[in-house]
Parts: C-alpha cells; sequence; structure tokens
C-alpha cells in the first residue's frame, strides 16, 4: 500500500483533518456520513485507506472531515459544500471525483450545484436530496438520546438501521463494548451535523448538476428511505444508478463490490 497521509488543511479560522493515499494522477474526494460527528478521519489512515486500495495506481484518494470548529448555530449543509471546496481547491486539487456517504452525500450534491467546476464524477451513495420521515425520525430520534447522554443506545439504533441481520447477528453483542471506548467528550459537532441534515433539501436545485452522477443504495434503507434513486434520477440529467437488494444503510461495508463499483465508474 502507498504511504498514508494523515494531516490537516486550513479553511478559514480552523482547520480540516484529512487523509490521503495513492500515487495517482487523478483525484477521488470521499466525504462521510454523520458519524463524522462524532469522530473524524485523524489517526485512521489505514483503516479508512484499505478499500481504496485497487484506487491508488490511477487516483489520489483523500478523505475528508468536516472543519474542526462549527459554529454551532445556522451551520448548513450548503456551508459545508463550501468549506469543503475551499479545502480542495488549498491542496491544488482542479478537479475530482467525489464520492459522498449518506450525509456526505448531501455535502457531495452542493459541491457539484454550487461548484461544478471542481467536479468530474460524482457519486451519491445511500443518501437522499432532502430530509424525508425516514432521515428525520433518525436523526431527531438520535438527537434526543445525545441530550440524555446515550451513546449506547445511538450506537445501537444506528447499527440496526444501518446493517442486515446478517450483519448484525455477527457482532450485535459486541457493540455496548466498544462504546466504552468510542463515546466523545461532548456532543457539540454531532449537534451541528444532525442539525444541518434536518434543514436539508436540495431537490429544486438538483437539475444544476451536470456531472456523470452515480447513485448507489439498498432497497431496505432505514436510514434514509428508499426514494433517493426516484427523486435523483427526476432531477439529475446524467445519472446512472444501481441498487442493493436486500440490502440498507451500511452497503459500502456489506458488500464486497461496492468499491470496485464505484472505481469502475470513476475510471
Amino acid at each position: 500500500m502507498n504511504k498514508i497521509v494523515s494531516d490537516s488543511v486550513r479553511v478559514g479560522d480552523t482547520d480540516m483533518y484529512y487523509i490521503a493515499a495513492g500515487s495517482g494522477d487523478r483525484a477521488l474526494i470521499v466525504l462521510p456520513g454523520l458519524s463524522d460527528g462524532f469522530v473524524t478521519v485523524k489517526g485512521k489512515g489505514m483503516l479508512l485507506a484499505y478499500p481504496y486500495k485497487p484506487f491508488f495506481k490511477e487516483f489520489r484518494v483523500y478523505m475528508f472531515s468536516r472543519k474542526n470548529n462549527m459554529p454551532k448555530e445556522g451551520y448548513s449543509i450548503k456551508d459545508m459544500a463550501d468549506d469543503q471546496v475551499l479545502a480542495i481547491k488549498e491542496l491544488g486539487i482542479s478537479k475530482a471525483c467525489v464520492l459522498g456517504v449518506s450525509e456526505g452525500g448531501m455535502i457531495a450534491q452542493y459541491i457539484a450545484i454550487n461548484h461544478p467546476e471542481v467536479v468530474d464524477k460524482l457519486i451519491l451513495a445511500v443518501t437522499t436530496p432532502y430530509a424525508n420521515t425516514t432521515v428525520t425520525s433518525a436523526v431527531t430520534g438520535w438527537l434526543d438520546m445525545a441530550r440524555h447522554d446515550d451513546y449506547k443506545s445511538i450506537m445501537i439504533d444506528t447499527a440496526e438501521k444501518m446493517y442486515t441481520e446478517e450483519h448484525l447477528s455477527k457482532g450485535r453483542r459486541t457493540i455496548p463494548l466498544v462504546t466504552m471506548f468510542t463515546k466523545p467528550k461532548n456532543y457539540d459537532r454531532f449537534f451541528v451535523n444532525a442539525n444541518a441534515i434536518l434543514d436539508f433539501d436540495a431537490r429544486s436545485e438538483l437539475n444544476k448538476i451536470t456531472c456523470p452522477t452515480l447513485i448507489i443504495s439498498g432497497d431496505n434503507d432505514k436510514t434514509v428511505g428508499n426514494d433517493g434513486p426516484k427523486d435523483f434520477t427526476a432531477g439529475i440529467a446524467d445519472c446512472q444508478v444501481y441498487i442493493y437488494k436486500g440490502y440498507g444503510h451500511g452497503i459500502h461495508e456489506e458488500c464486497k463490490d461496492f468499491y470496485t463499483r464505484v472505481y469502475e465508474f470513476c475510471k
């Protein structure tokens, strides 16, 4: 595996953590989901970069966290996209394939909408163009648990909504143990990310996405629902869709060909 860089880039008055790996001439930007509200990419380069090993000869793969100091009020998905583009340009990346997963996919939509010059191809995985009833129910539930400092329940509920029963049966008992070592010092970062999701709606602007776009989802997604592919194809002209039958929000962890599918689309 190529050397993995773990660093930060300046964005306004704060920093944004990222990891980078690969030696290719092209760039792949990866934007993670709401989990980034609890833990950033810092110090996790080997773990996070490994699935992207097939990309390394042709691509330089970057995975970003949200910026470190986010406004506690009114910081939107659109604002996150603007800050992400600042970081991309600060690193000298002129154009990239952009993969957004879950909330990262929401951010990726607004990068393609408002900053099309930096997007070569767009991949939207297990995401939605607006805060539908499924998303709203999940996120408001997690927010309530966070207000009661019930991190264990957040992690258990997240897993139940994310994975297939087959996958859960292998690790369900370990979730409470894992939460003992991963609980954040506070929930400030999570609150900002979660509230931004609840205010998100890009449906009226999807027609501004003009780059080739791939939608990847499951047909049993208990976190963002199952209408994303239909909503995206109604708004994005150059749009392909692949749906994993019987899977939900965890396809990027459960489906072995997920990264191959992304790679083939990007190259």
